[in-house]
């Protein structure tokens, strides 16, 4: 989805999104009612660790999601560690009881690293979404023993191809 500059959204011509229902927790909010800033980041990773990790208590997985446990907490041969992040804010994310709808896709997969873009929208459902931020994350996978990057395999590369779409275009910067 594409900002339209006022505050409603058109859809986007590139590869397909997950979309996944975040609530806000009324400890996000800051002194002017508002999402803060830091809490934006924690949403984001919710919104990537239902993405990318399987549920080990059998309900339903994205199709995006490529990970057991074991890279989660640890213990396994490989880990996932998050080399840069960025983001854009649009408009203040006022508190609400429906979950955002935050939007993800691949905008890049390298050999070990892929980055993944977010769009956070108002809740699903409403006539006119609006878009409060955009942000993107590179997520760079390492072999736990030698702590080193380790090359994404065709399970990871194939699962997420068909949310590879165009990166996040921020605003220029002076």
């Amino acid at each position: 989805m594409t900002d339209t500059g006022d505050g409603t959204v058109a859809p986007a011509a590139n590869g397909r999104r997950l979309h996944v229902p975040i609530h806000l927790r009324w400890g996000d909010l800051d002194a002017l009612g508002h999402v803060n800033n830091t809490s934006m980041l924690k949403l984001l990773e919710e919104a990537r660790l239902r993405a990318f990790w399987r549920p080990e208590d059998g309900t339903d997985a994205a199709a995006t999601a490529v990970f057991d446990m074991s890279v989660l907490e640890g213990g396994g041969s490989r880990a996932t560690l998050v080399a840069r992040q960025e983001i854009e804010y649009l408009r203040p994310v006022p508190y609400g009881q429906r979950p955002l709808d935050v939007q993800l896709w691949v905008g890049r997969i390298g050999g070990s690293s892929v980055e993944v873009c977010y769009e956070v929208f108002s809740p699903a459902g409403e006539q006119a979404q609006v878009m409060y931020a955009r942000a993107s994350a590179v997520v760079v996978l390492v072999d736990t023993a030698s702590g080193r990057p380790t090359r994404w395999g065709a399970a990871e590369r194939d699962a997420w191809a068909p949310f590879v779409g165009e990166p996040i275009v921020y605003a220029k910067r002076r």
